[in-house]
């Protein structure tokens, strides 16, 4: 584990060479002077952060603040650098049979004036061992508003608390790319929030993908890191925004991750909020009344997002008989359902759910159950078929 911090402008690092250059023509020898003006980039995230890009957002001359954290280790390169556990195959090296990832790598990159971005990376899957106690992995904002695929070849996400011009987080975004490994079930998540101060609008659409290239870049050099092998996607040159909660359309015209979704007169769903169905490791549908007030809310996890979630159910609903952490298909209580379907390449199985907007976790007024069946039938079929994984295992009652 390393902990890291360093501070430092062009204009200083200049100063502190020519003085170093001045002290060798004085003492008539050679002065290695220890250090560049992007040396603490060059070191962040283990290497992996994009210098140039991160200089581009925060600004060419912007005093930096630097914190670097790493720990753990990744697929056989962690088991060569002497991952005890993961020799011997201690429980807390292992996932459900398959080799554990521990590999945590945390940076922040802080400018005075400007903003900051703050960079996670993640293997997957996690280690038995931290199930249950916190988060796995990186969280991407998704309560007020529904995240959007990145896109052009990427599996990833592009999420935001607000979408709204001027409002107090409008310069703040998170993006998340999934690396899918050559390793079997192996993978990388990158997560990168990316906070800019002053004008900075993420309403304006030719700023949006600056939030996106510190990832993307971040990923590309991660990927040759550790060894991933993933196949990679294009440079994003336009990303769209998250969907708000005003941005409602009419159910049976949904073409996205609402696509498919049927309508119920009991319960007066009638309205949709949807994004694009693209390789995203994580897809939402808002089913809503005519006035787009929400009644239930559809969720697909794939890989660490699917793992993240059934760990973050064993620990908050530990108190229910059986939940999506033991079971491909059930019913959490009163207040979802959930499927289950296996995907390709040993990948985590990917997870859905349905949650009524009203629902407390003991009583609900009147439930059609048998629609929240047939919604979350009709959402996880056309999802695991987008995602190439098999027909999902569905709750009987």
């Amino acid at each position: 584990m390393a902990l890291t911090r360093l501070t430092l402008t062009r204009r200083g690092v200049r100063i502190l060479a020519a003085v170093a250059v001045a002290l060798a023509a004085l003492t008539g020898t050679i002065v290695w002077f220890a250090g560049s003006e992007d040396r603490a980039l060059d070191e962040a995230c283990d290497g992996v952060l994009p210098v140039g890009e991160v200089r581009a957002v925060l600004g060419e001359d912007a005093a930096l603040d630097v914190t670097n954290h790493t720990e753990g280790a990744f697929g056989d390169k962690g088991a060569k650098s002497g991952d005890k556990a993961a020799k011997t195959g201690d429980k807390a090296a292992t996932s459900g049979g398959k080799r554990a990832n521990s590999l945590s790598v945390r940076c922040r990159i802080a400018a005075e004036g400007t903003g900051h971005i703050a960079v996670t990376i993640a293997g997957s899957p996690r280690p038995r061992a931290e199930y249950g106690y916190g988060e796995l992995y990186a969280a991407v904002p998704a309560s007020h508003t529904l995240p959007v695929p990145l896109g052009n070849g990427w599996s990833g996400l592009f999420a935001t608390d607000t979408a709204r011009l001027g409002d107090a987080e409008d310069g703040t975004a998170t993006t998340a790319v999934l690396l899918d490994c050559a390793r079997r079930g192996d993978s990388l998540l990158i997560t990168v929030e990316t906070a800019l101060r002053g004008a900075t609008t993420l309403d304006d659409p030719a700023t949006r993908p600056d939030f996106v290239r510190t990832a993307t870049a971040t990923a590309e050099a991660a990927n040759d890191h550790w060894g991933c092998g993933a196949r990679l996607g294009t440079p994003v040159r336009t990303v769209g925004l998250p969907v708000n909660e005003d941005e409602y359309e009419p159910l049976l015209g949904a073409k996205g991750t609402c696509a498919a979704v049927p309508t119920a007169s009991r319960s007066a769903v009638s309205t949709a909020r949807e994004t694009a169905r693209d390789r995203a490791p994580r897809e939402s549908c808002v089913l809503g009344t005519r006035d787009g007030s929400p009644l239930y809310r559809l969720e697909a996890y794939y890989g660490p997002y699917a793992e993240d979630a059934r760990s973050q159910y064993t620990r908050d609903y530990d108190y229910e008989n059986v939940t999506p952490a033991e079971k491909p298909a059930g019913r959490l209580g009163q207040s979802a359902y959930w499927a289950g379907a296996t995907c390709p390449r040993g990948a985590e199985s990917a997870l859905y759910l349905i949650r009524a907007a009203d629902a407390d976790g003991e009583t609900r007024r009147r439930p059609d159950l048998a629609y929240e069946r047939a919604a979350l039938a009709a959402f996880a079929t056309a999802s695991a078929t987008h995602h190439g994984c098999a027909a999902p295992s569905l709750p009987k009652d």
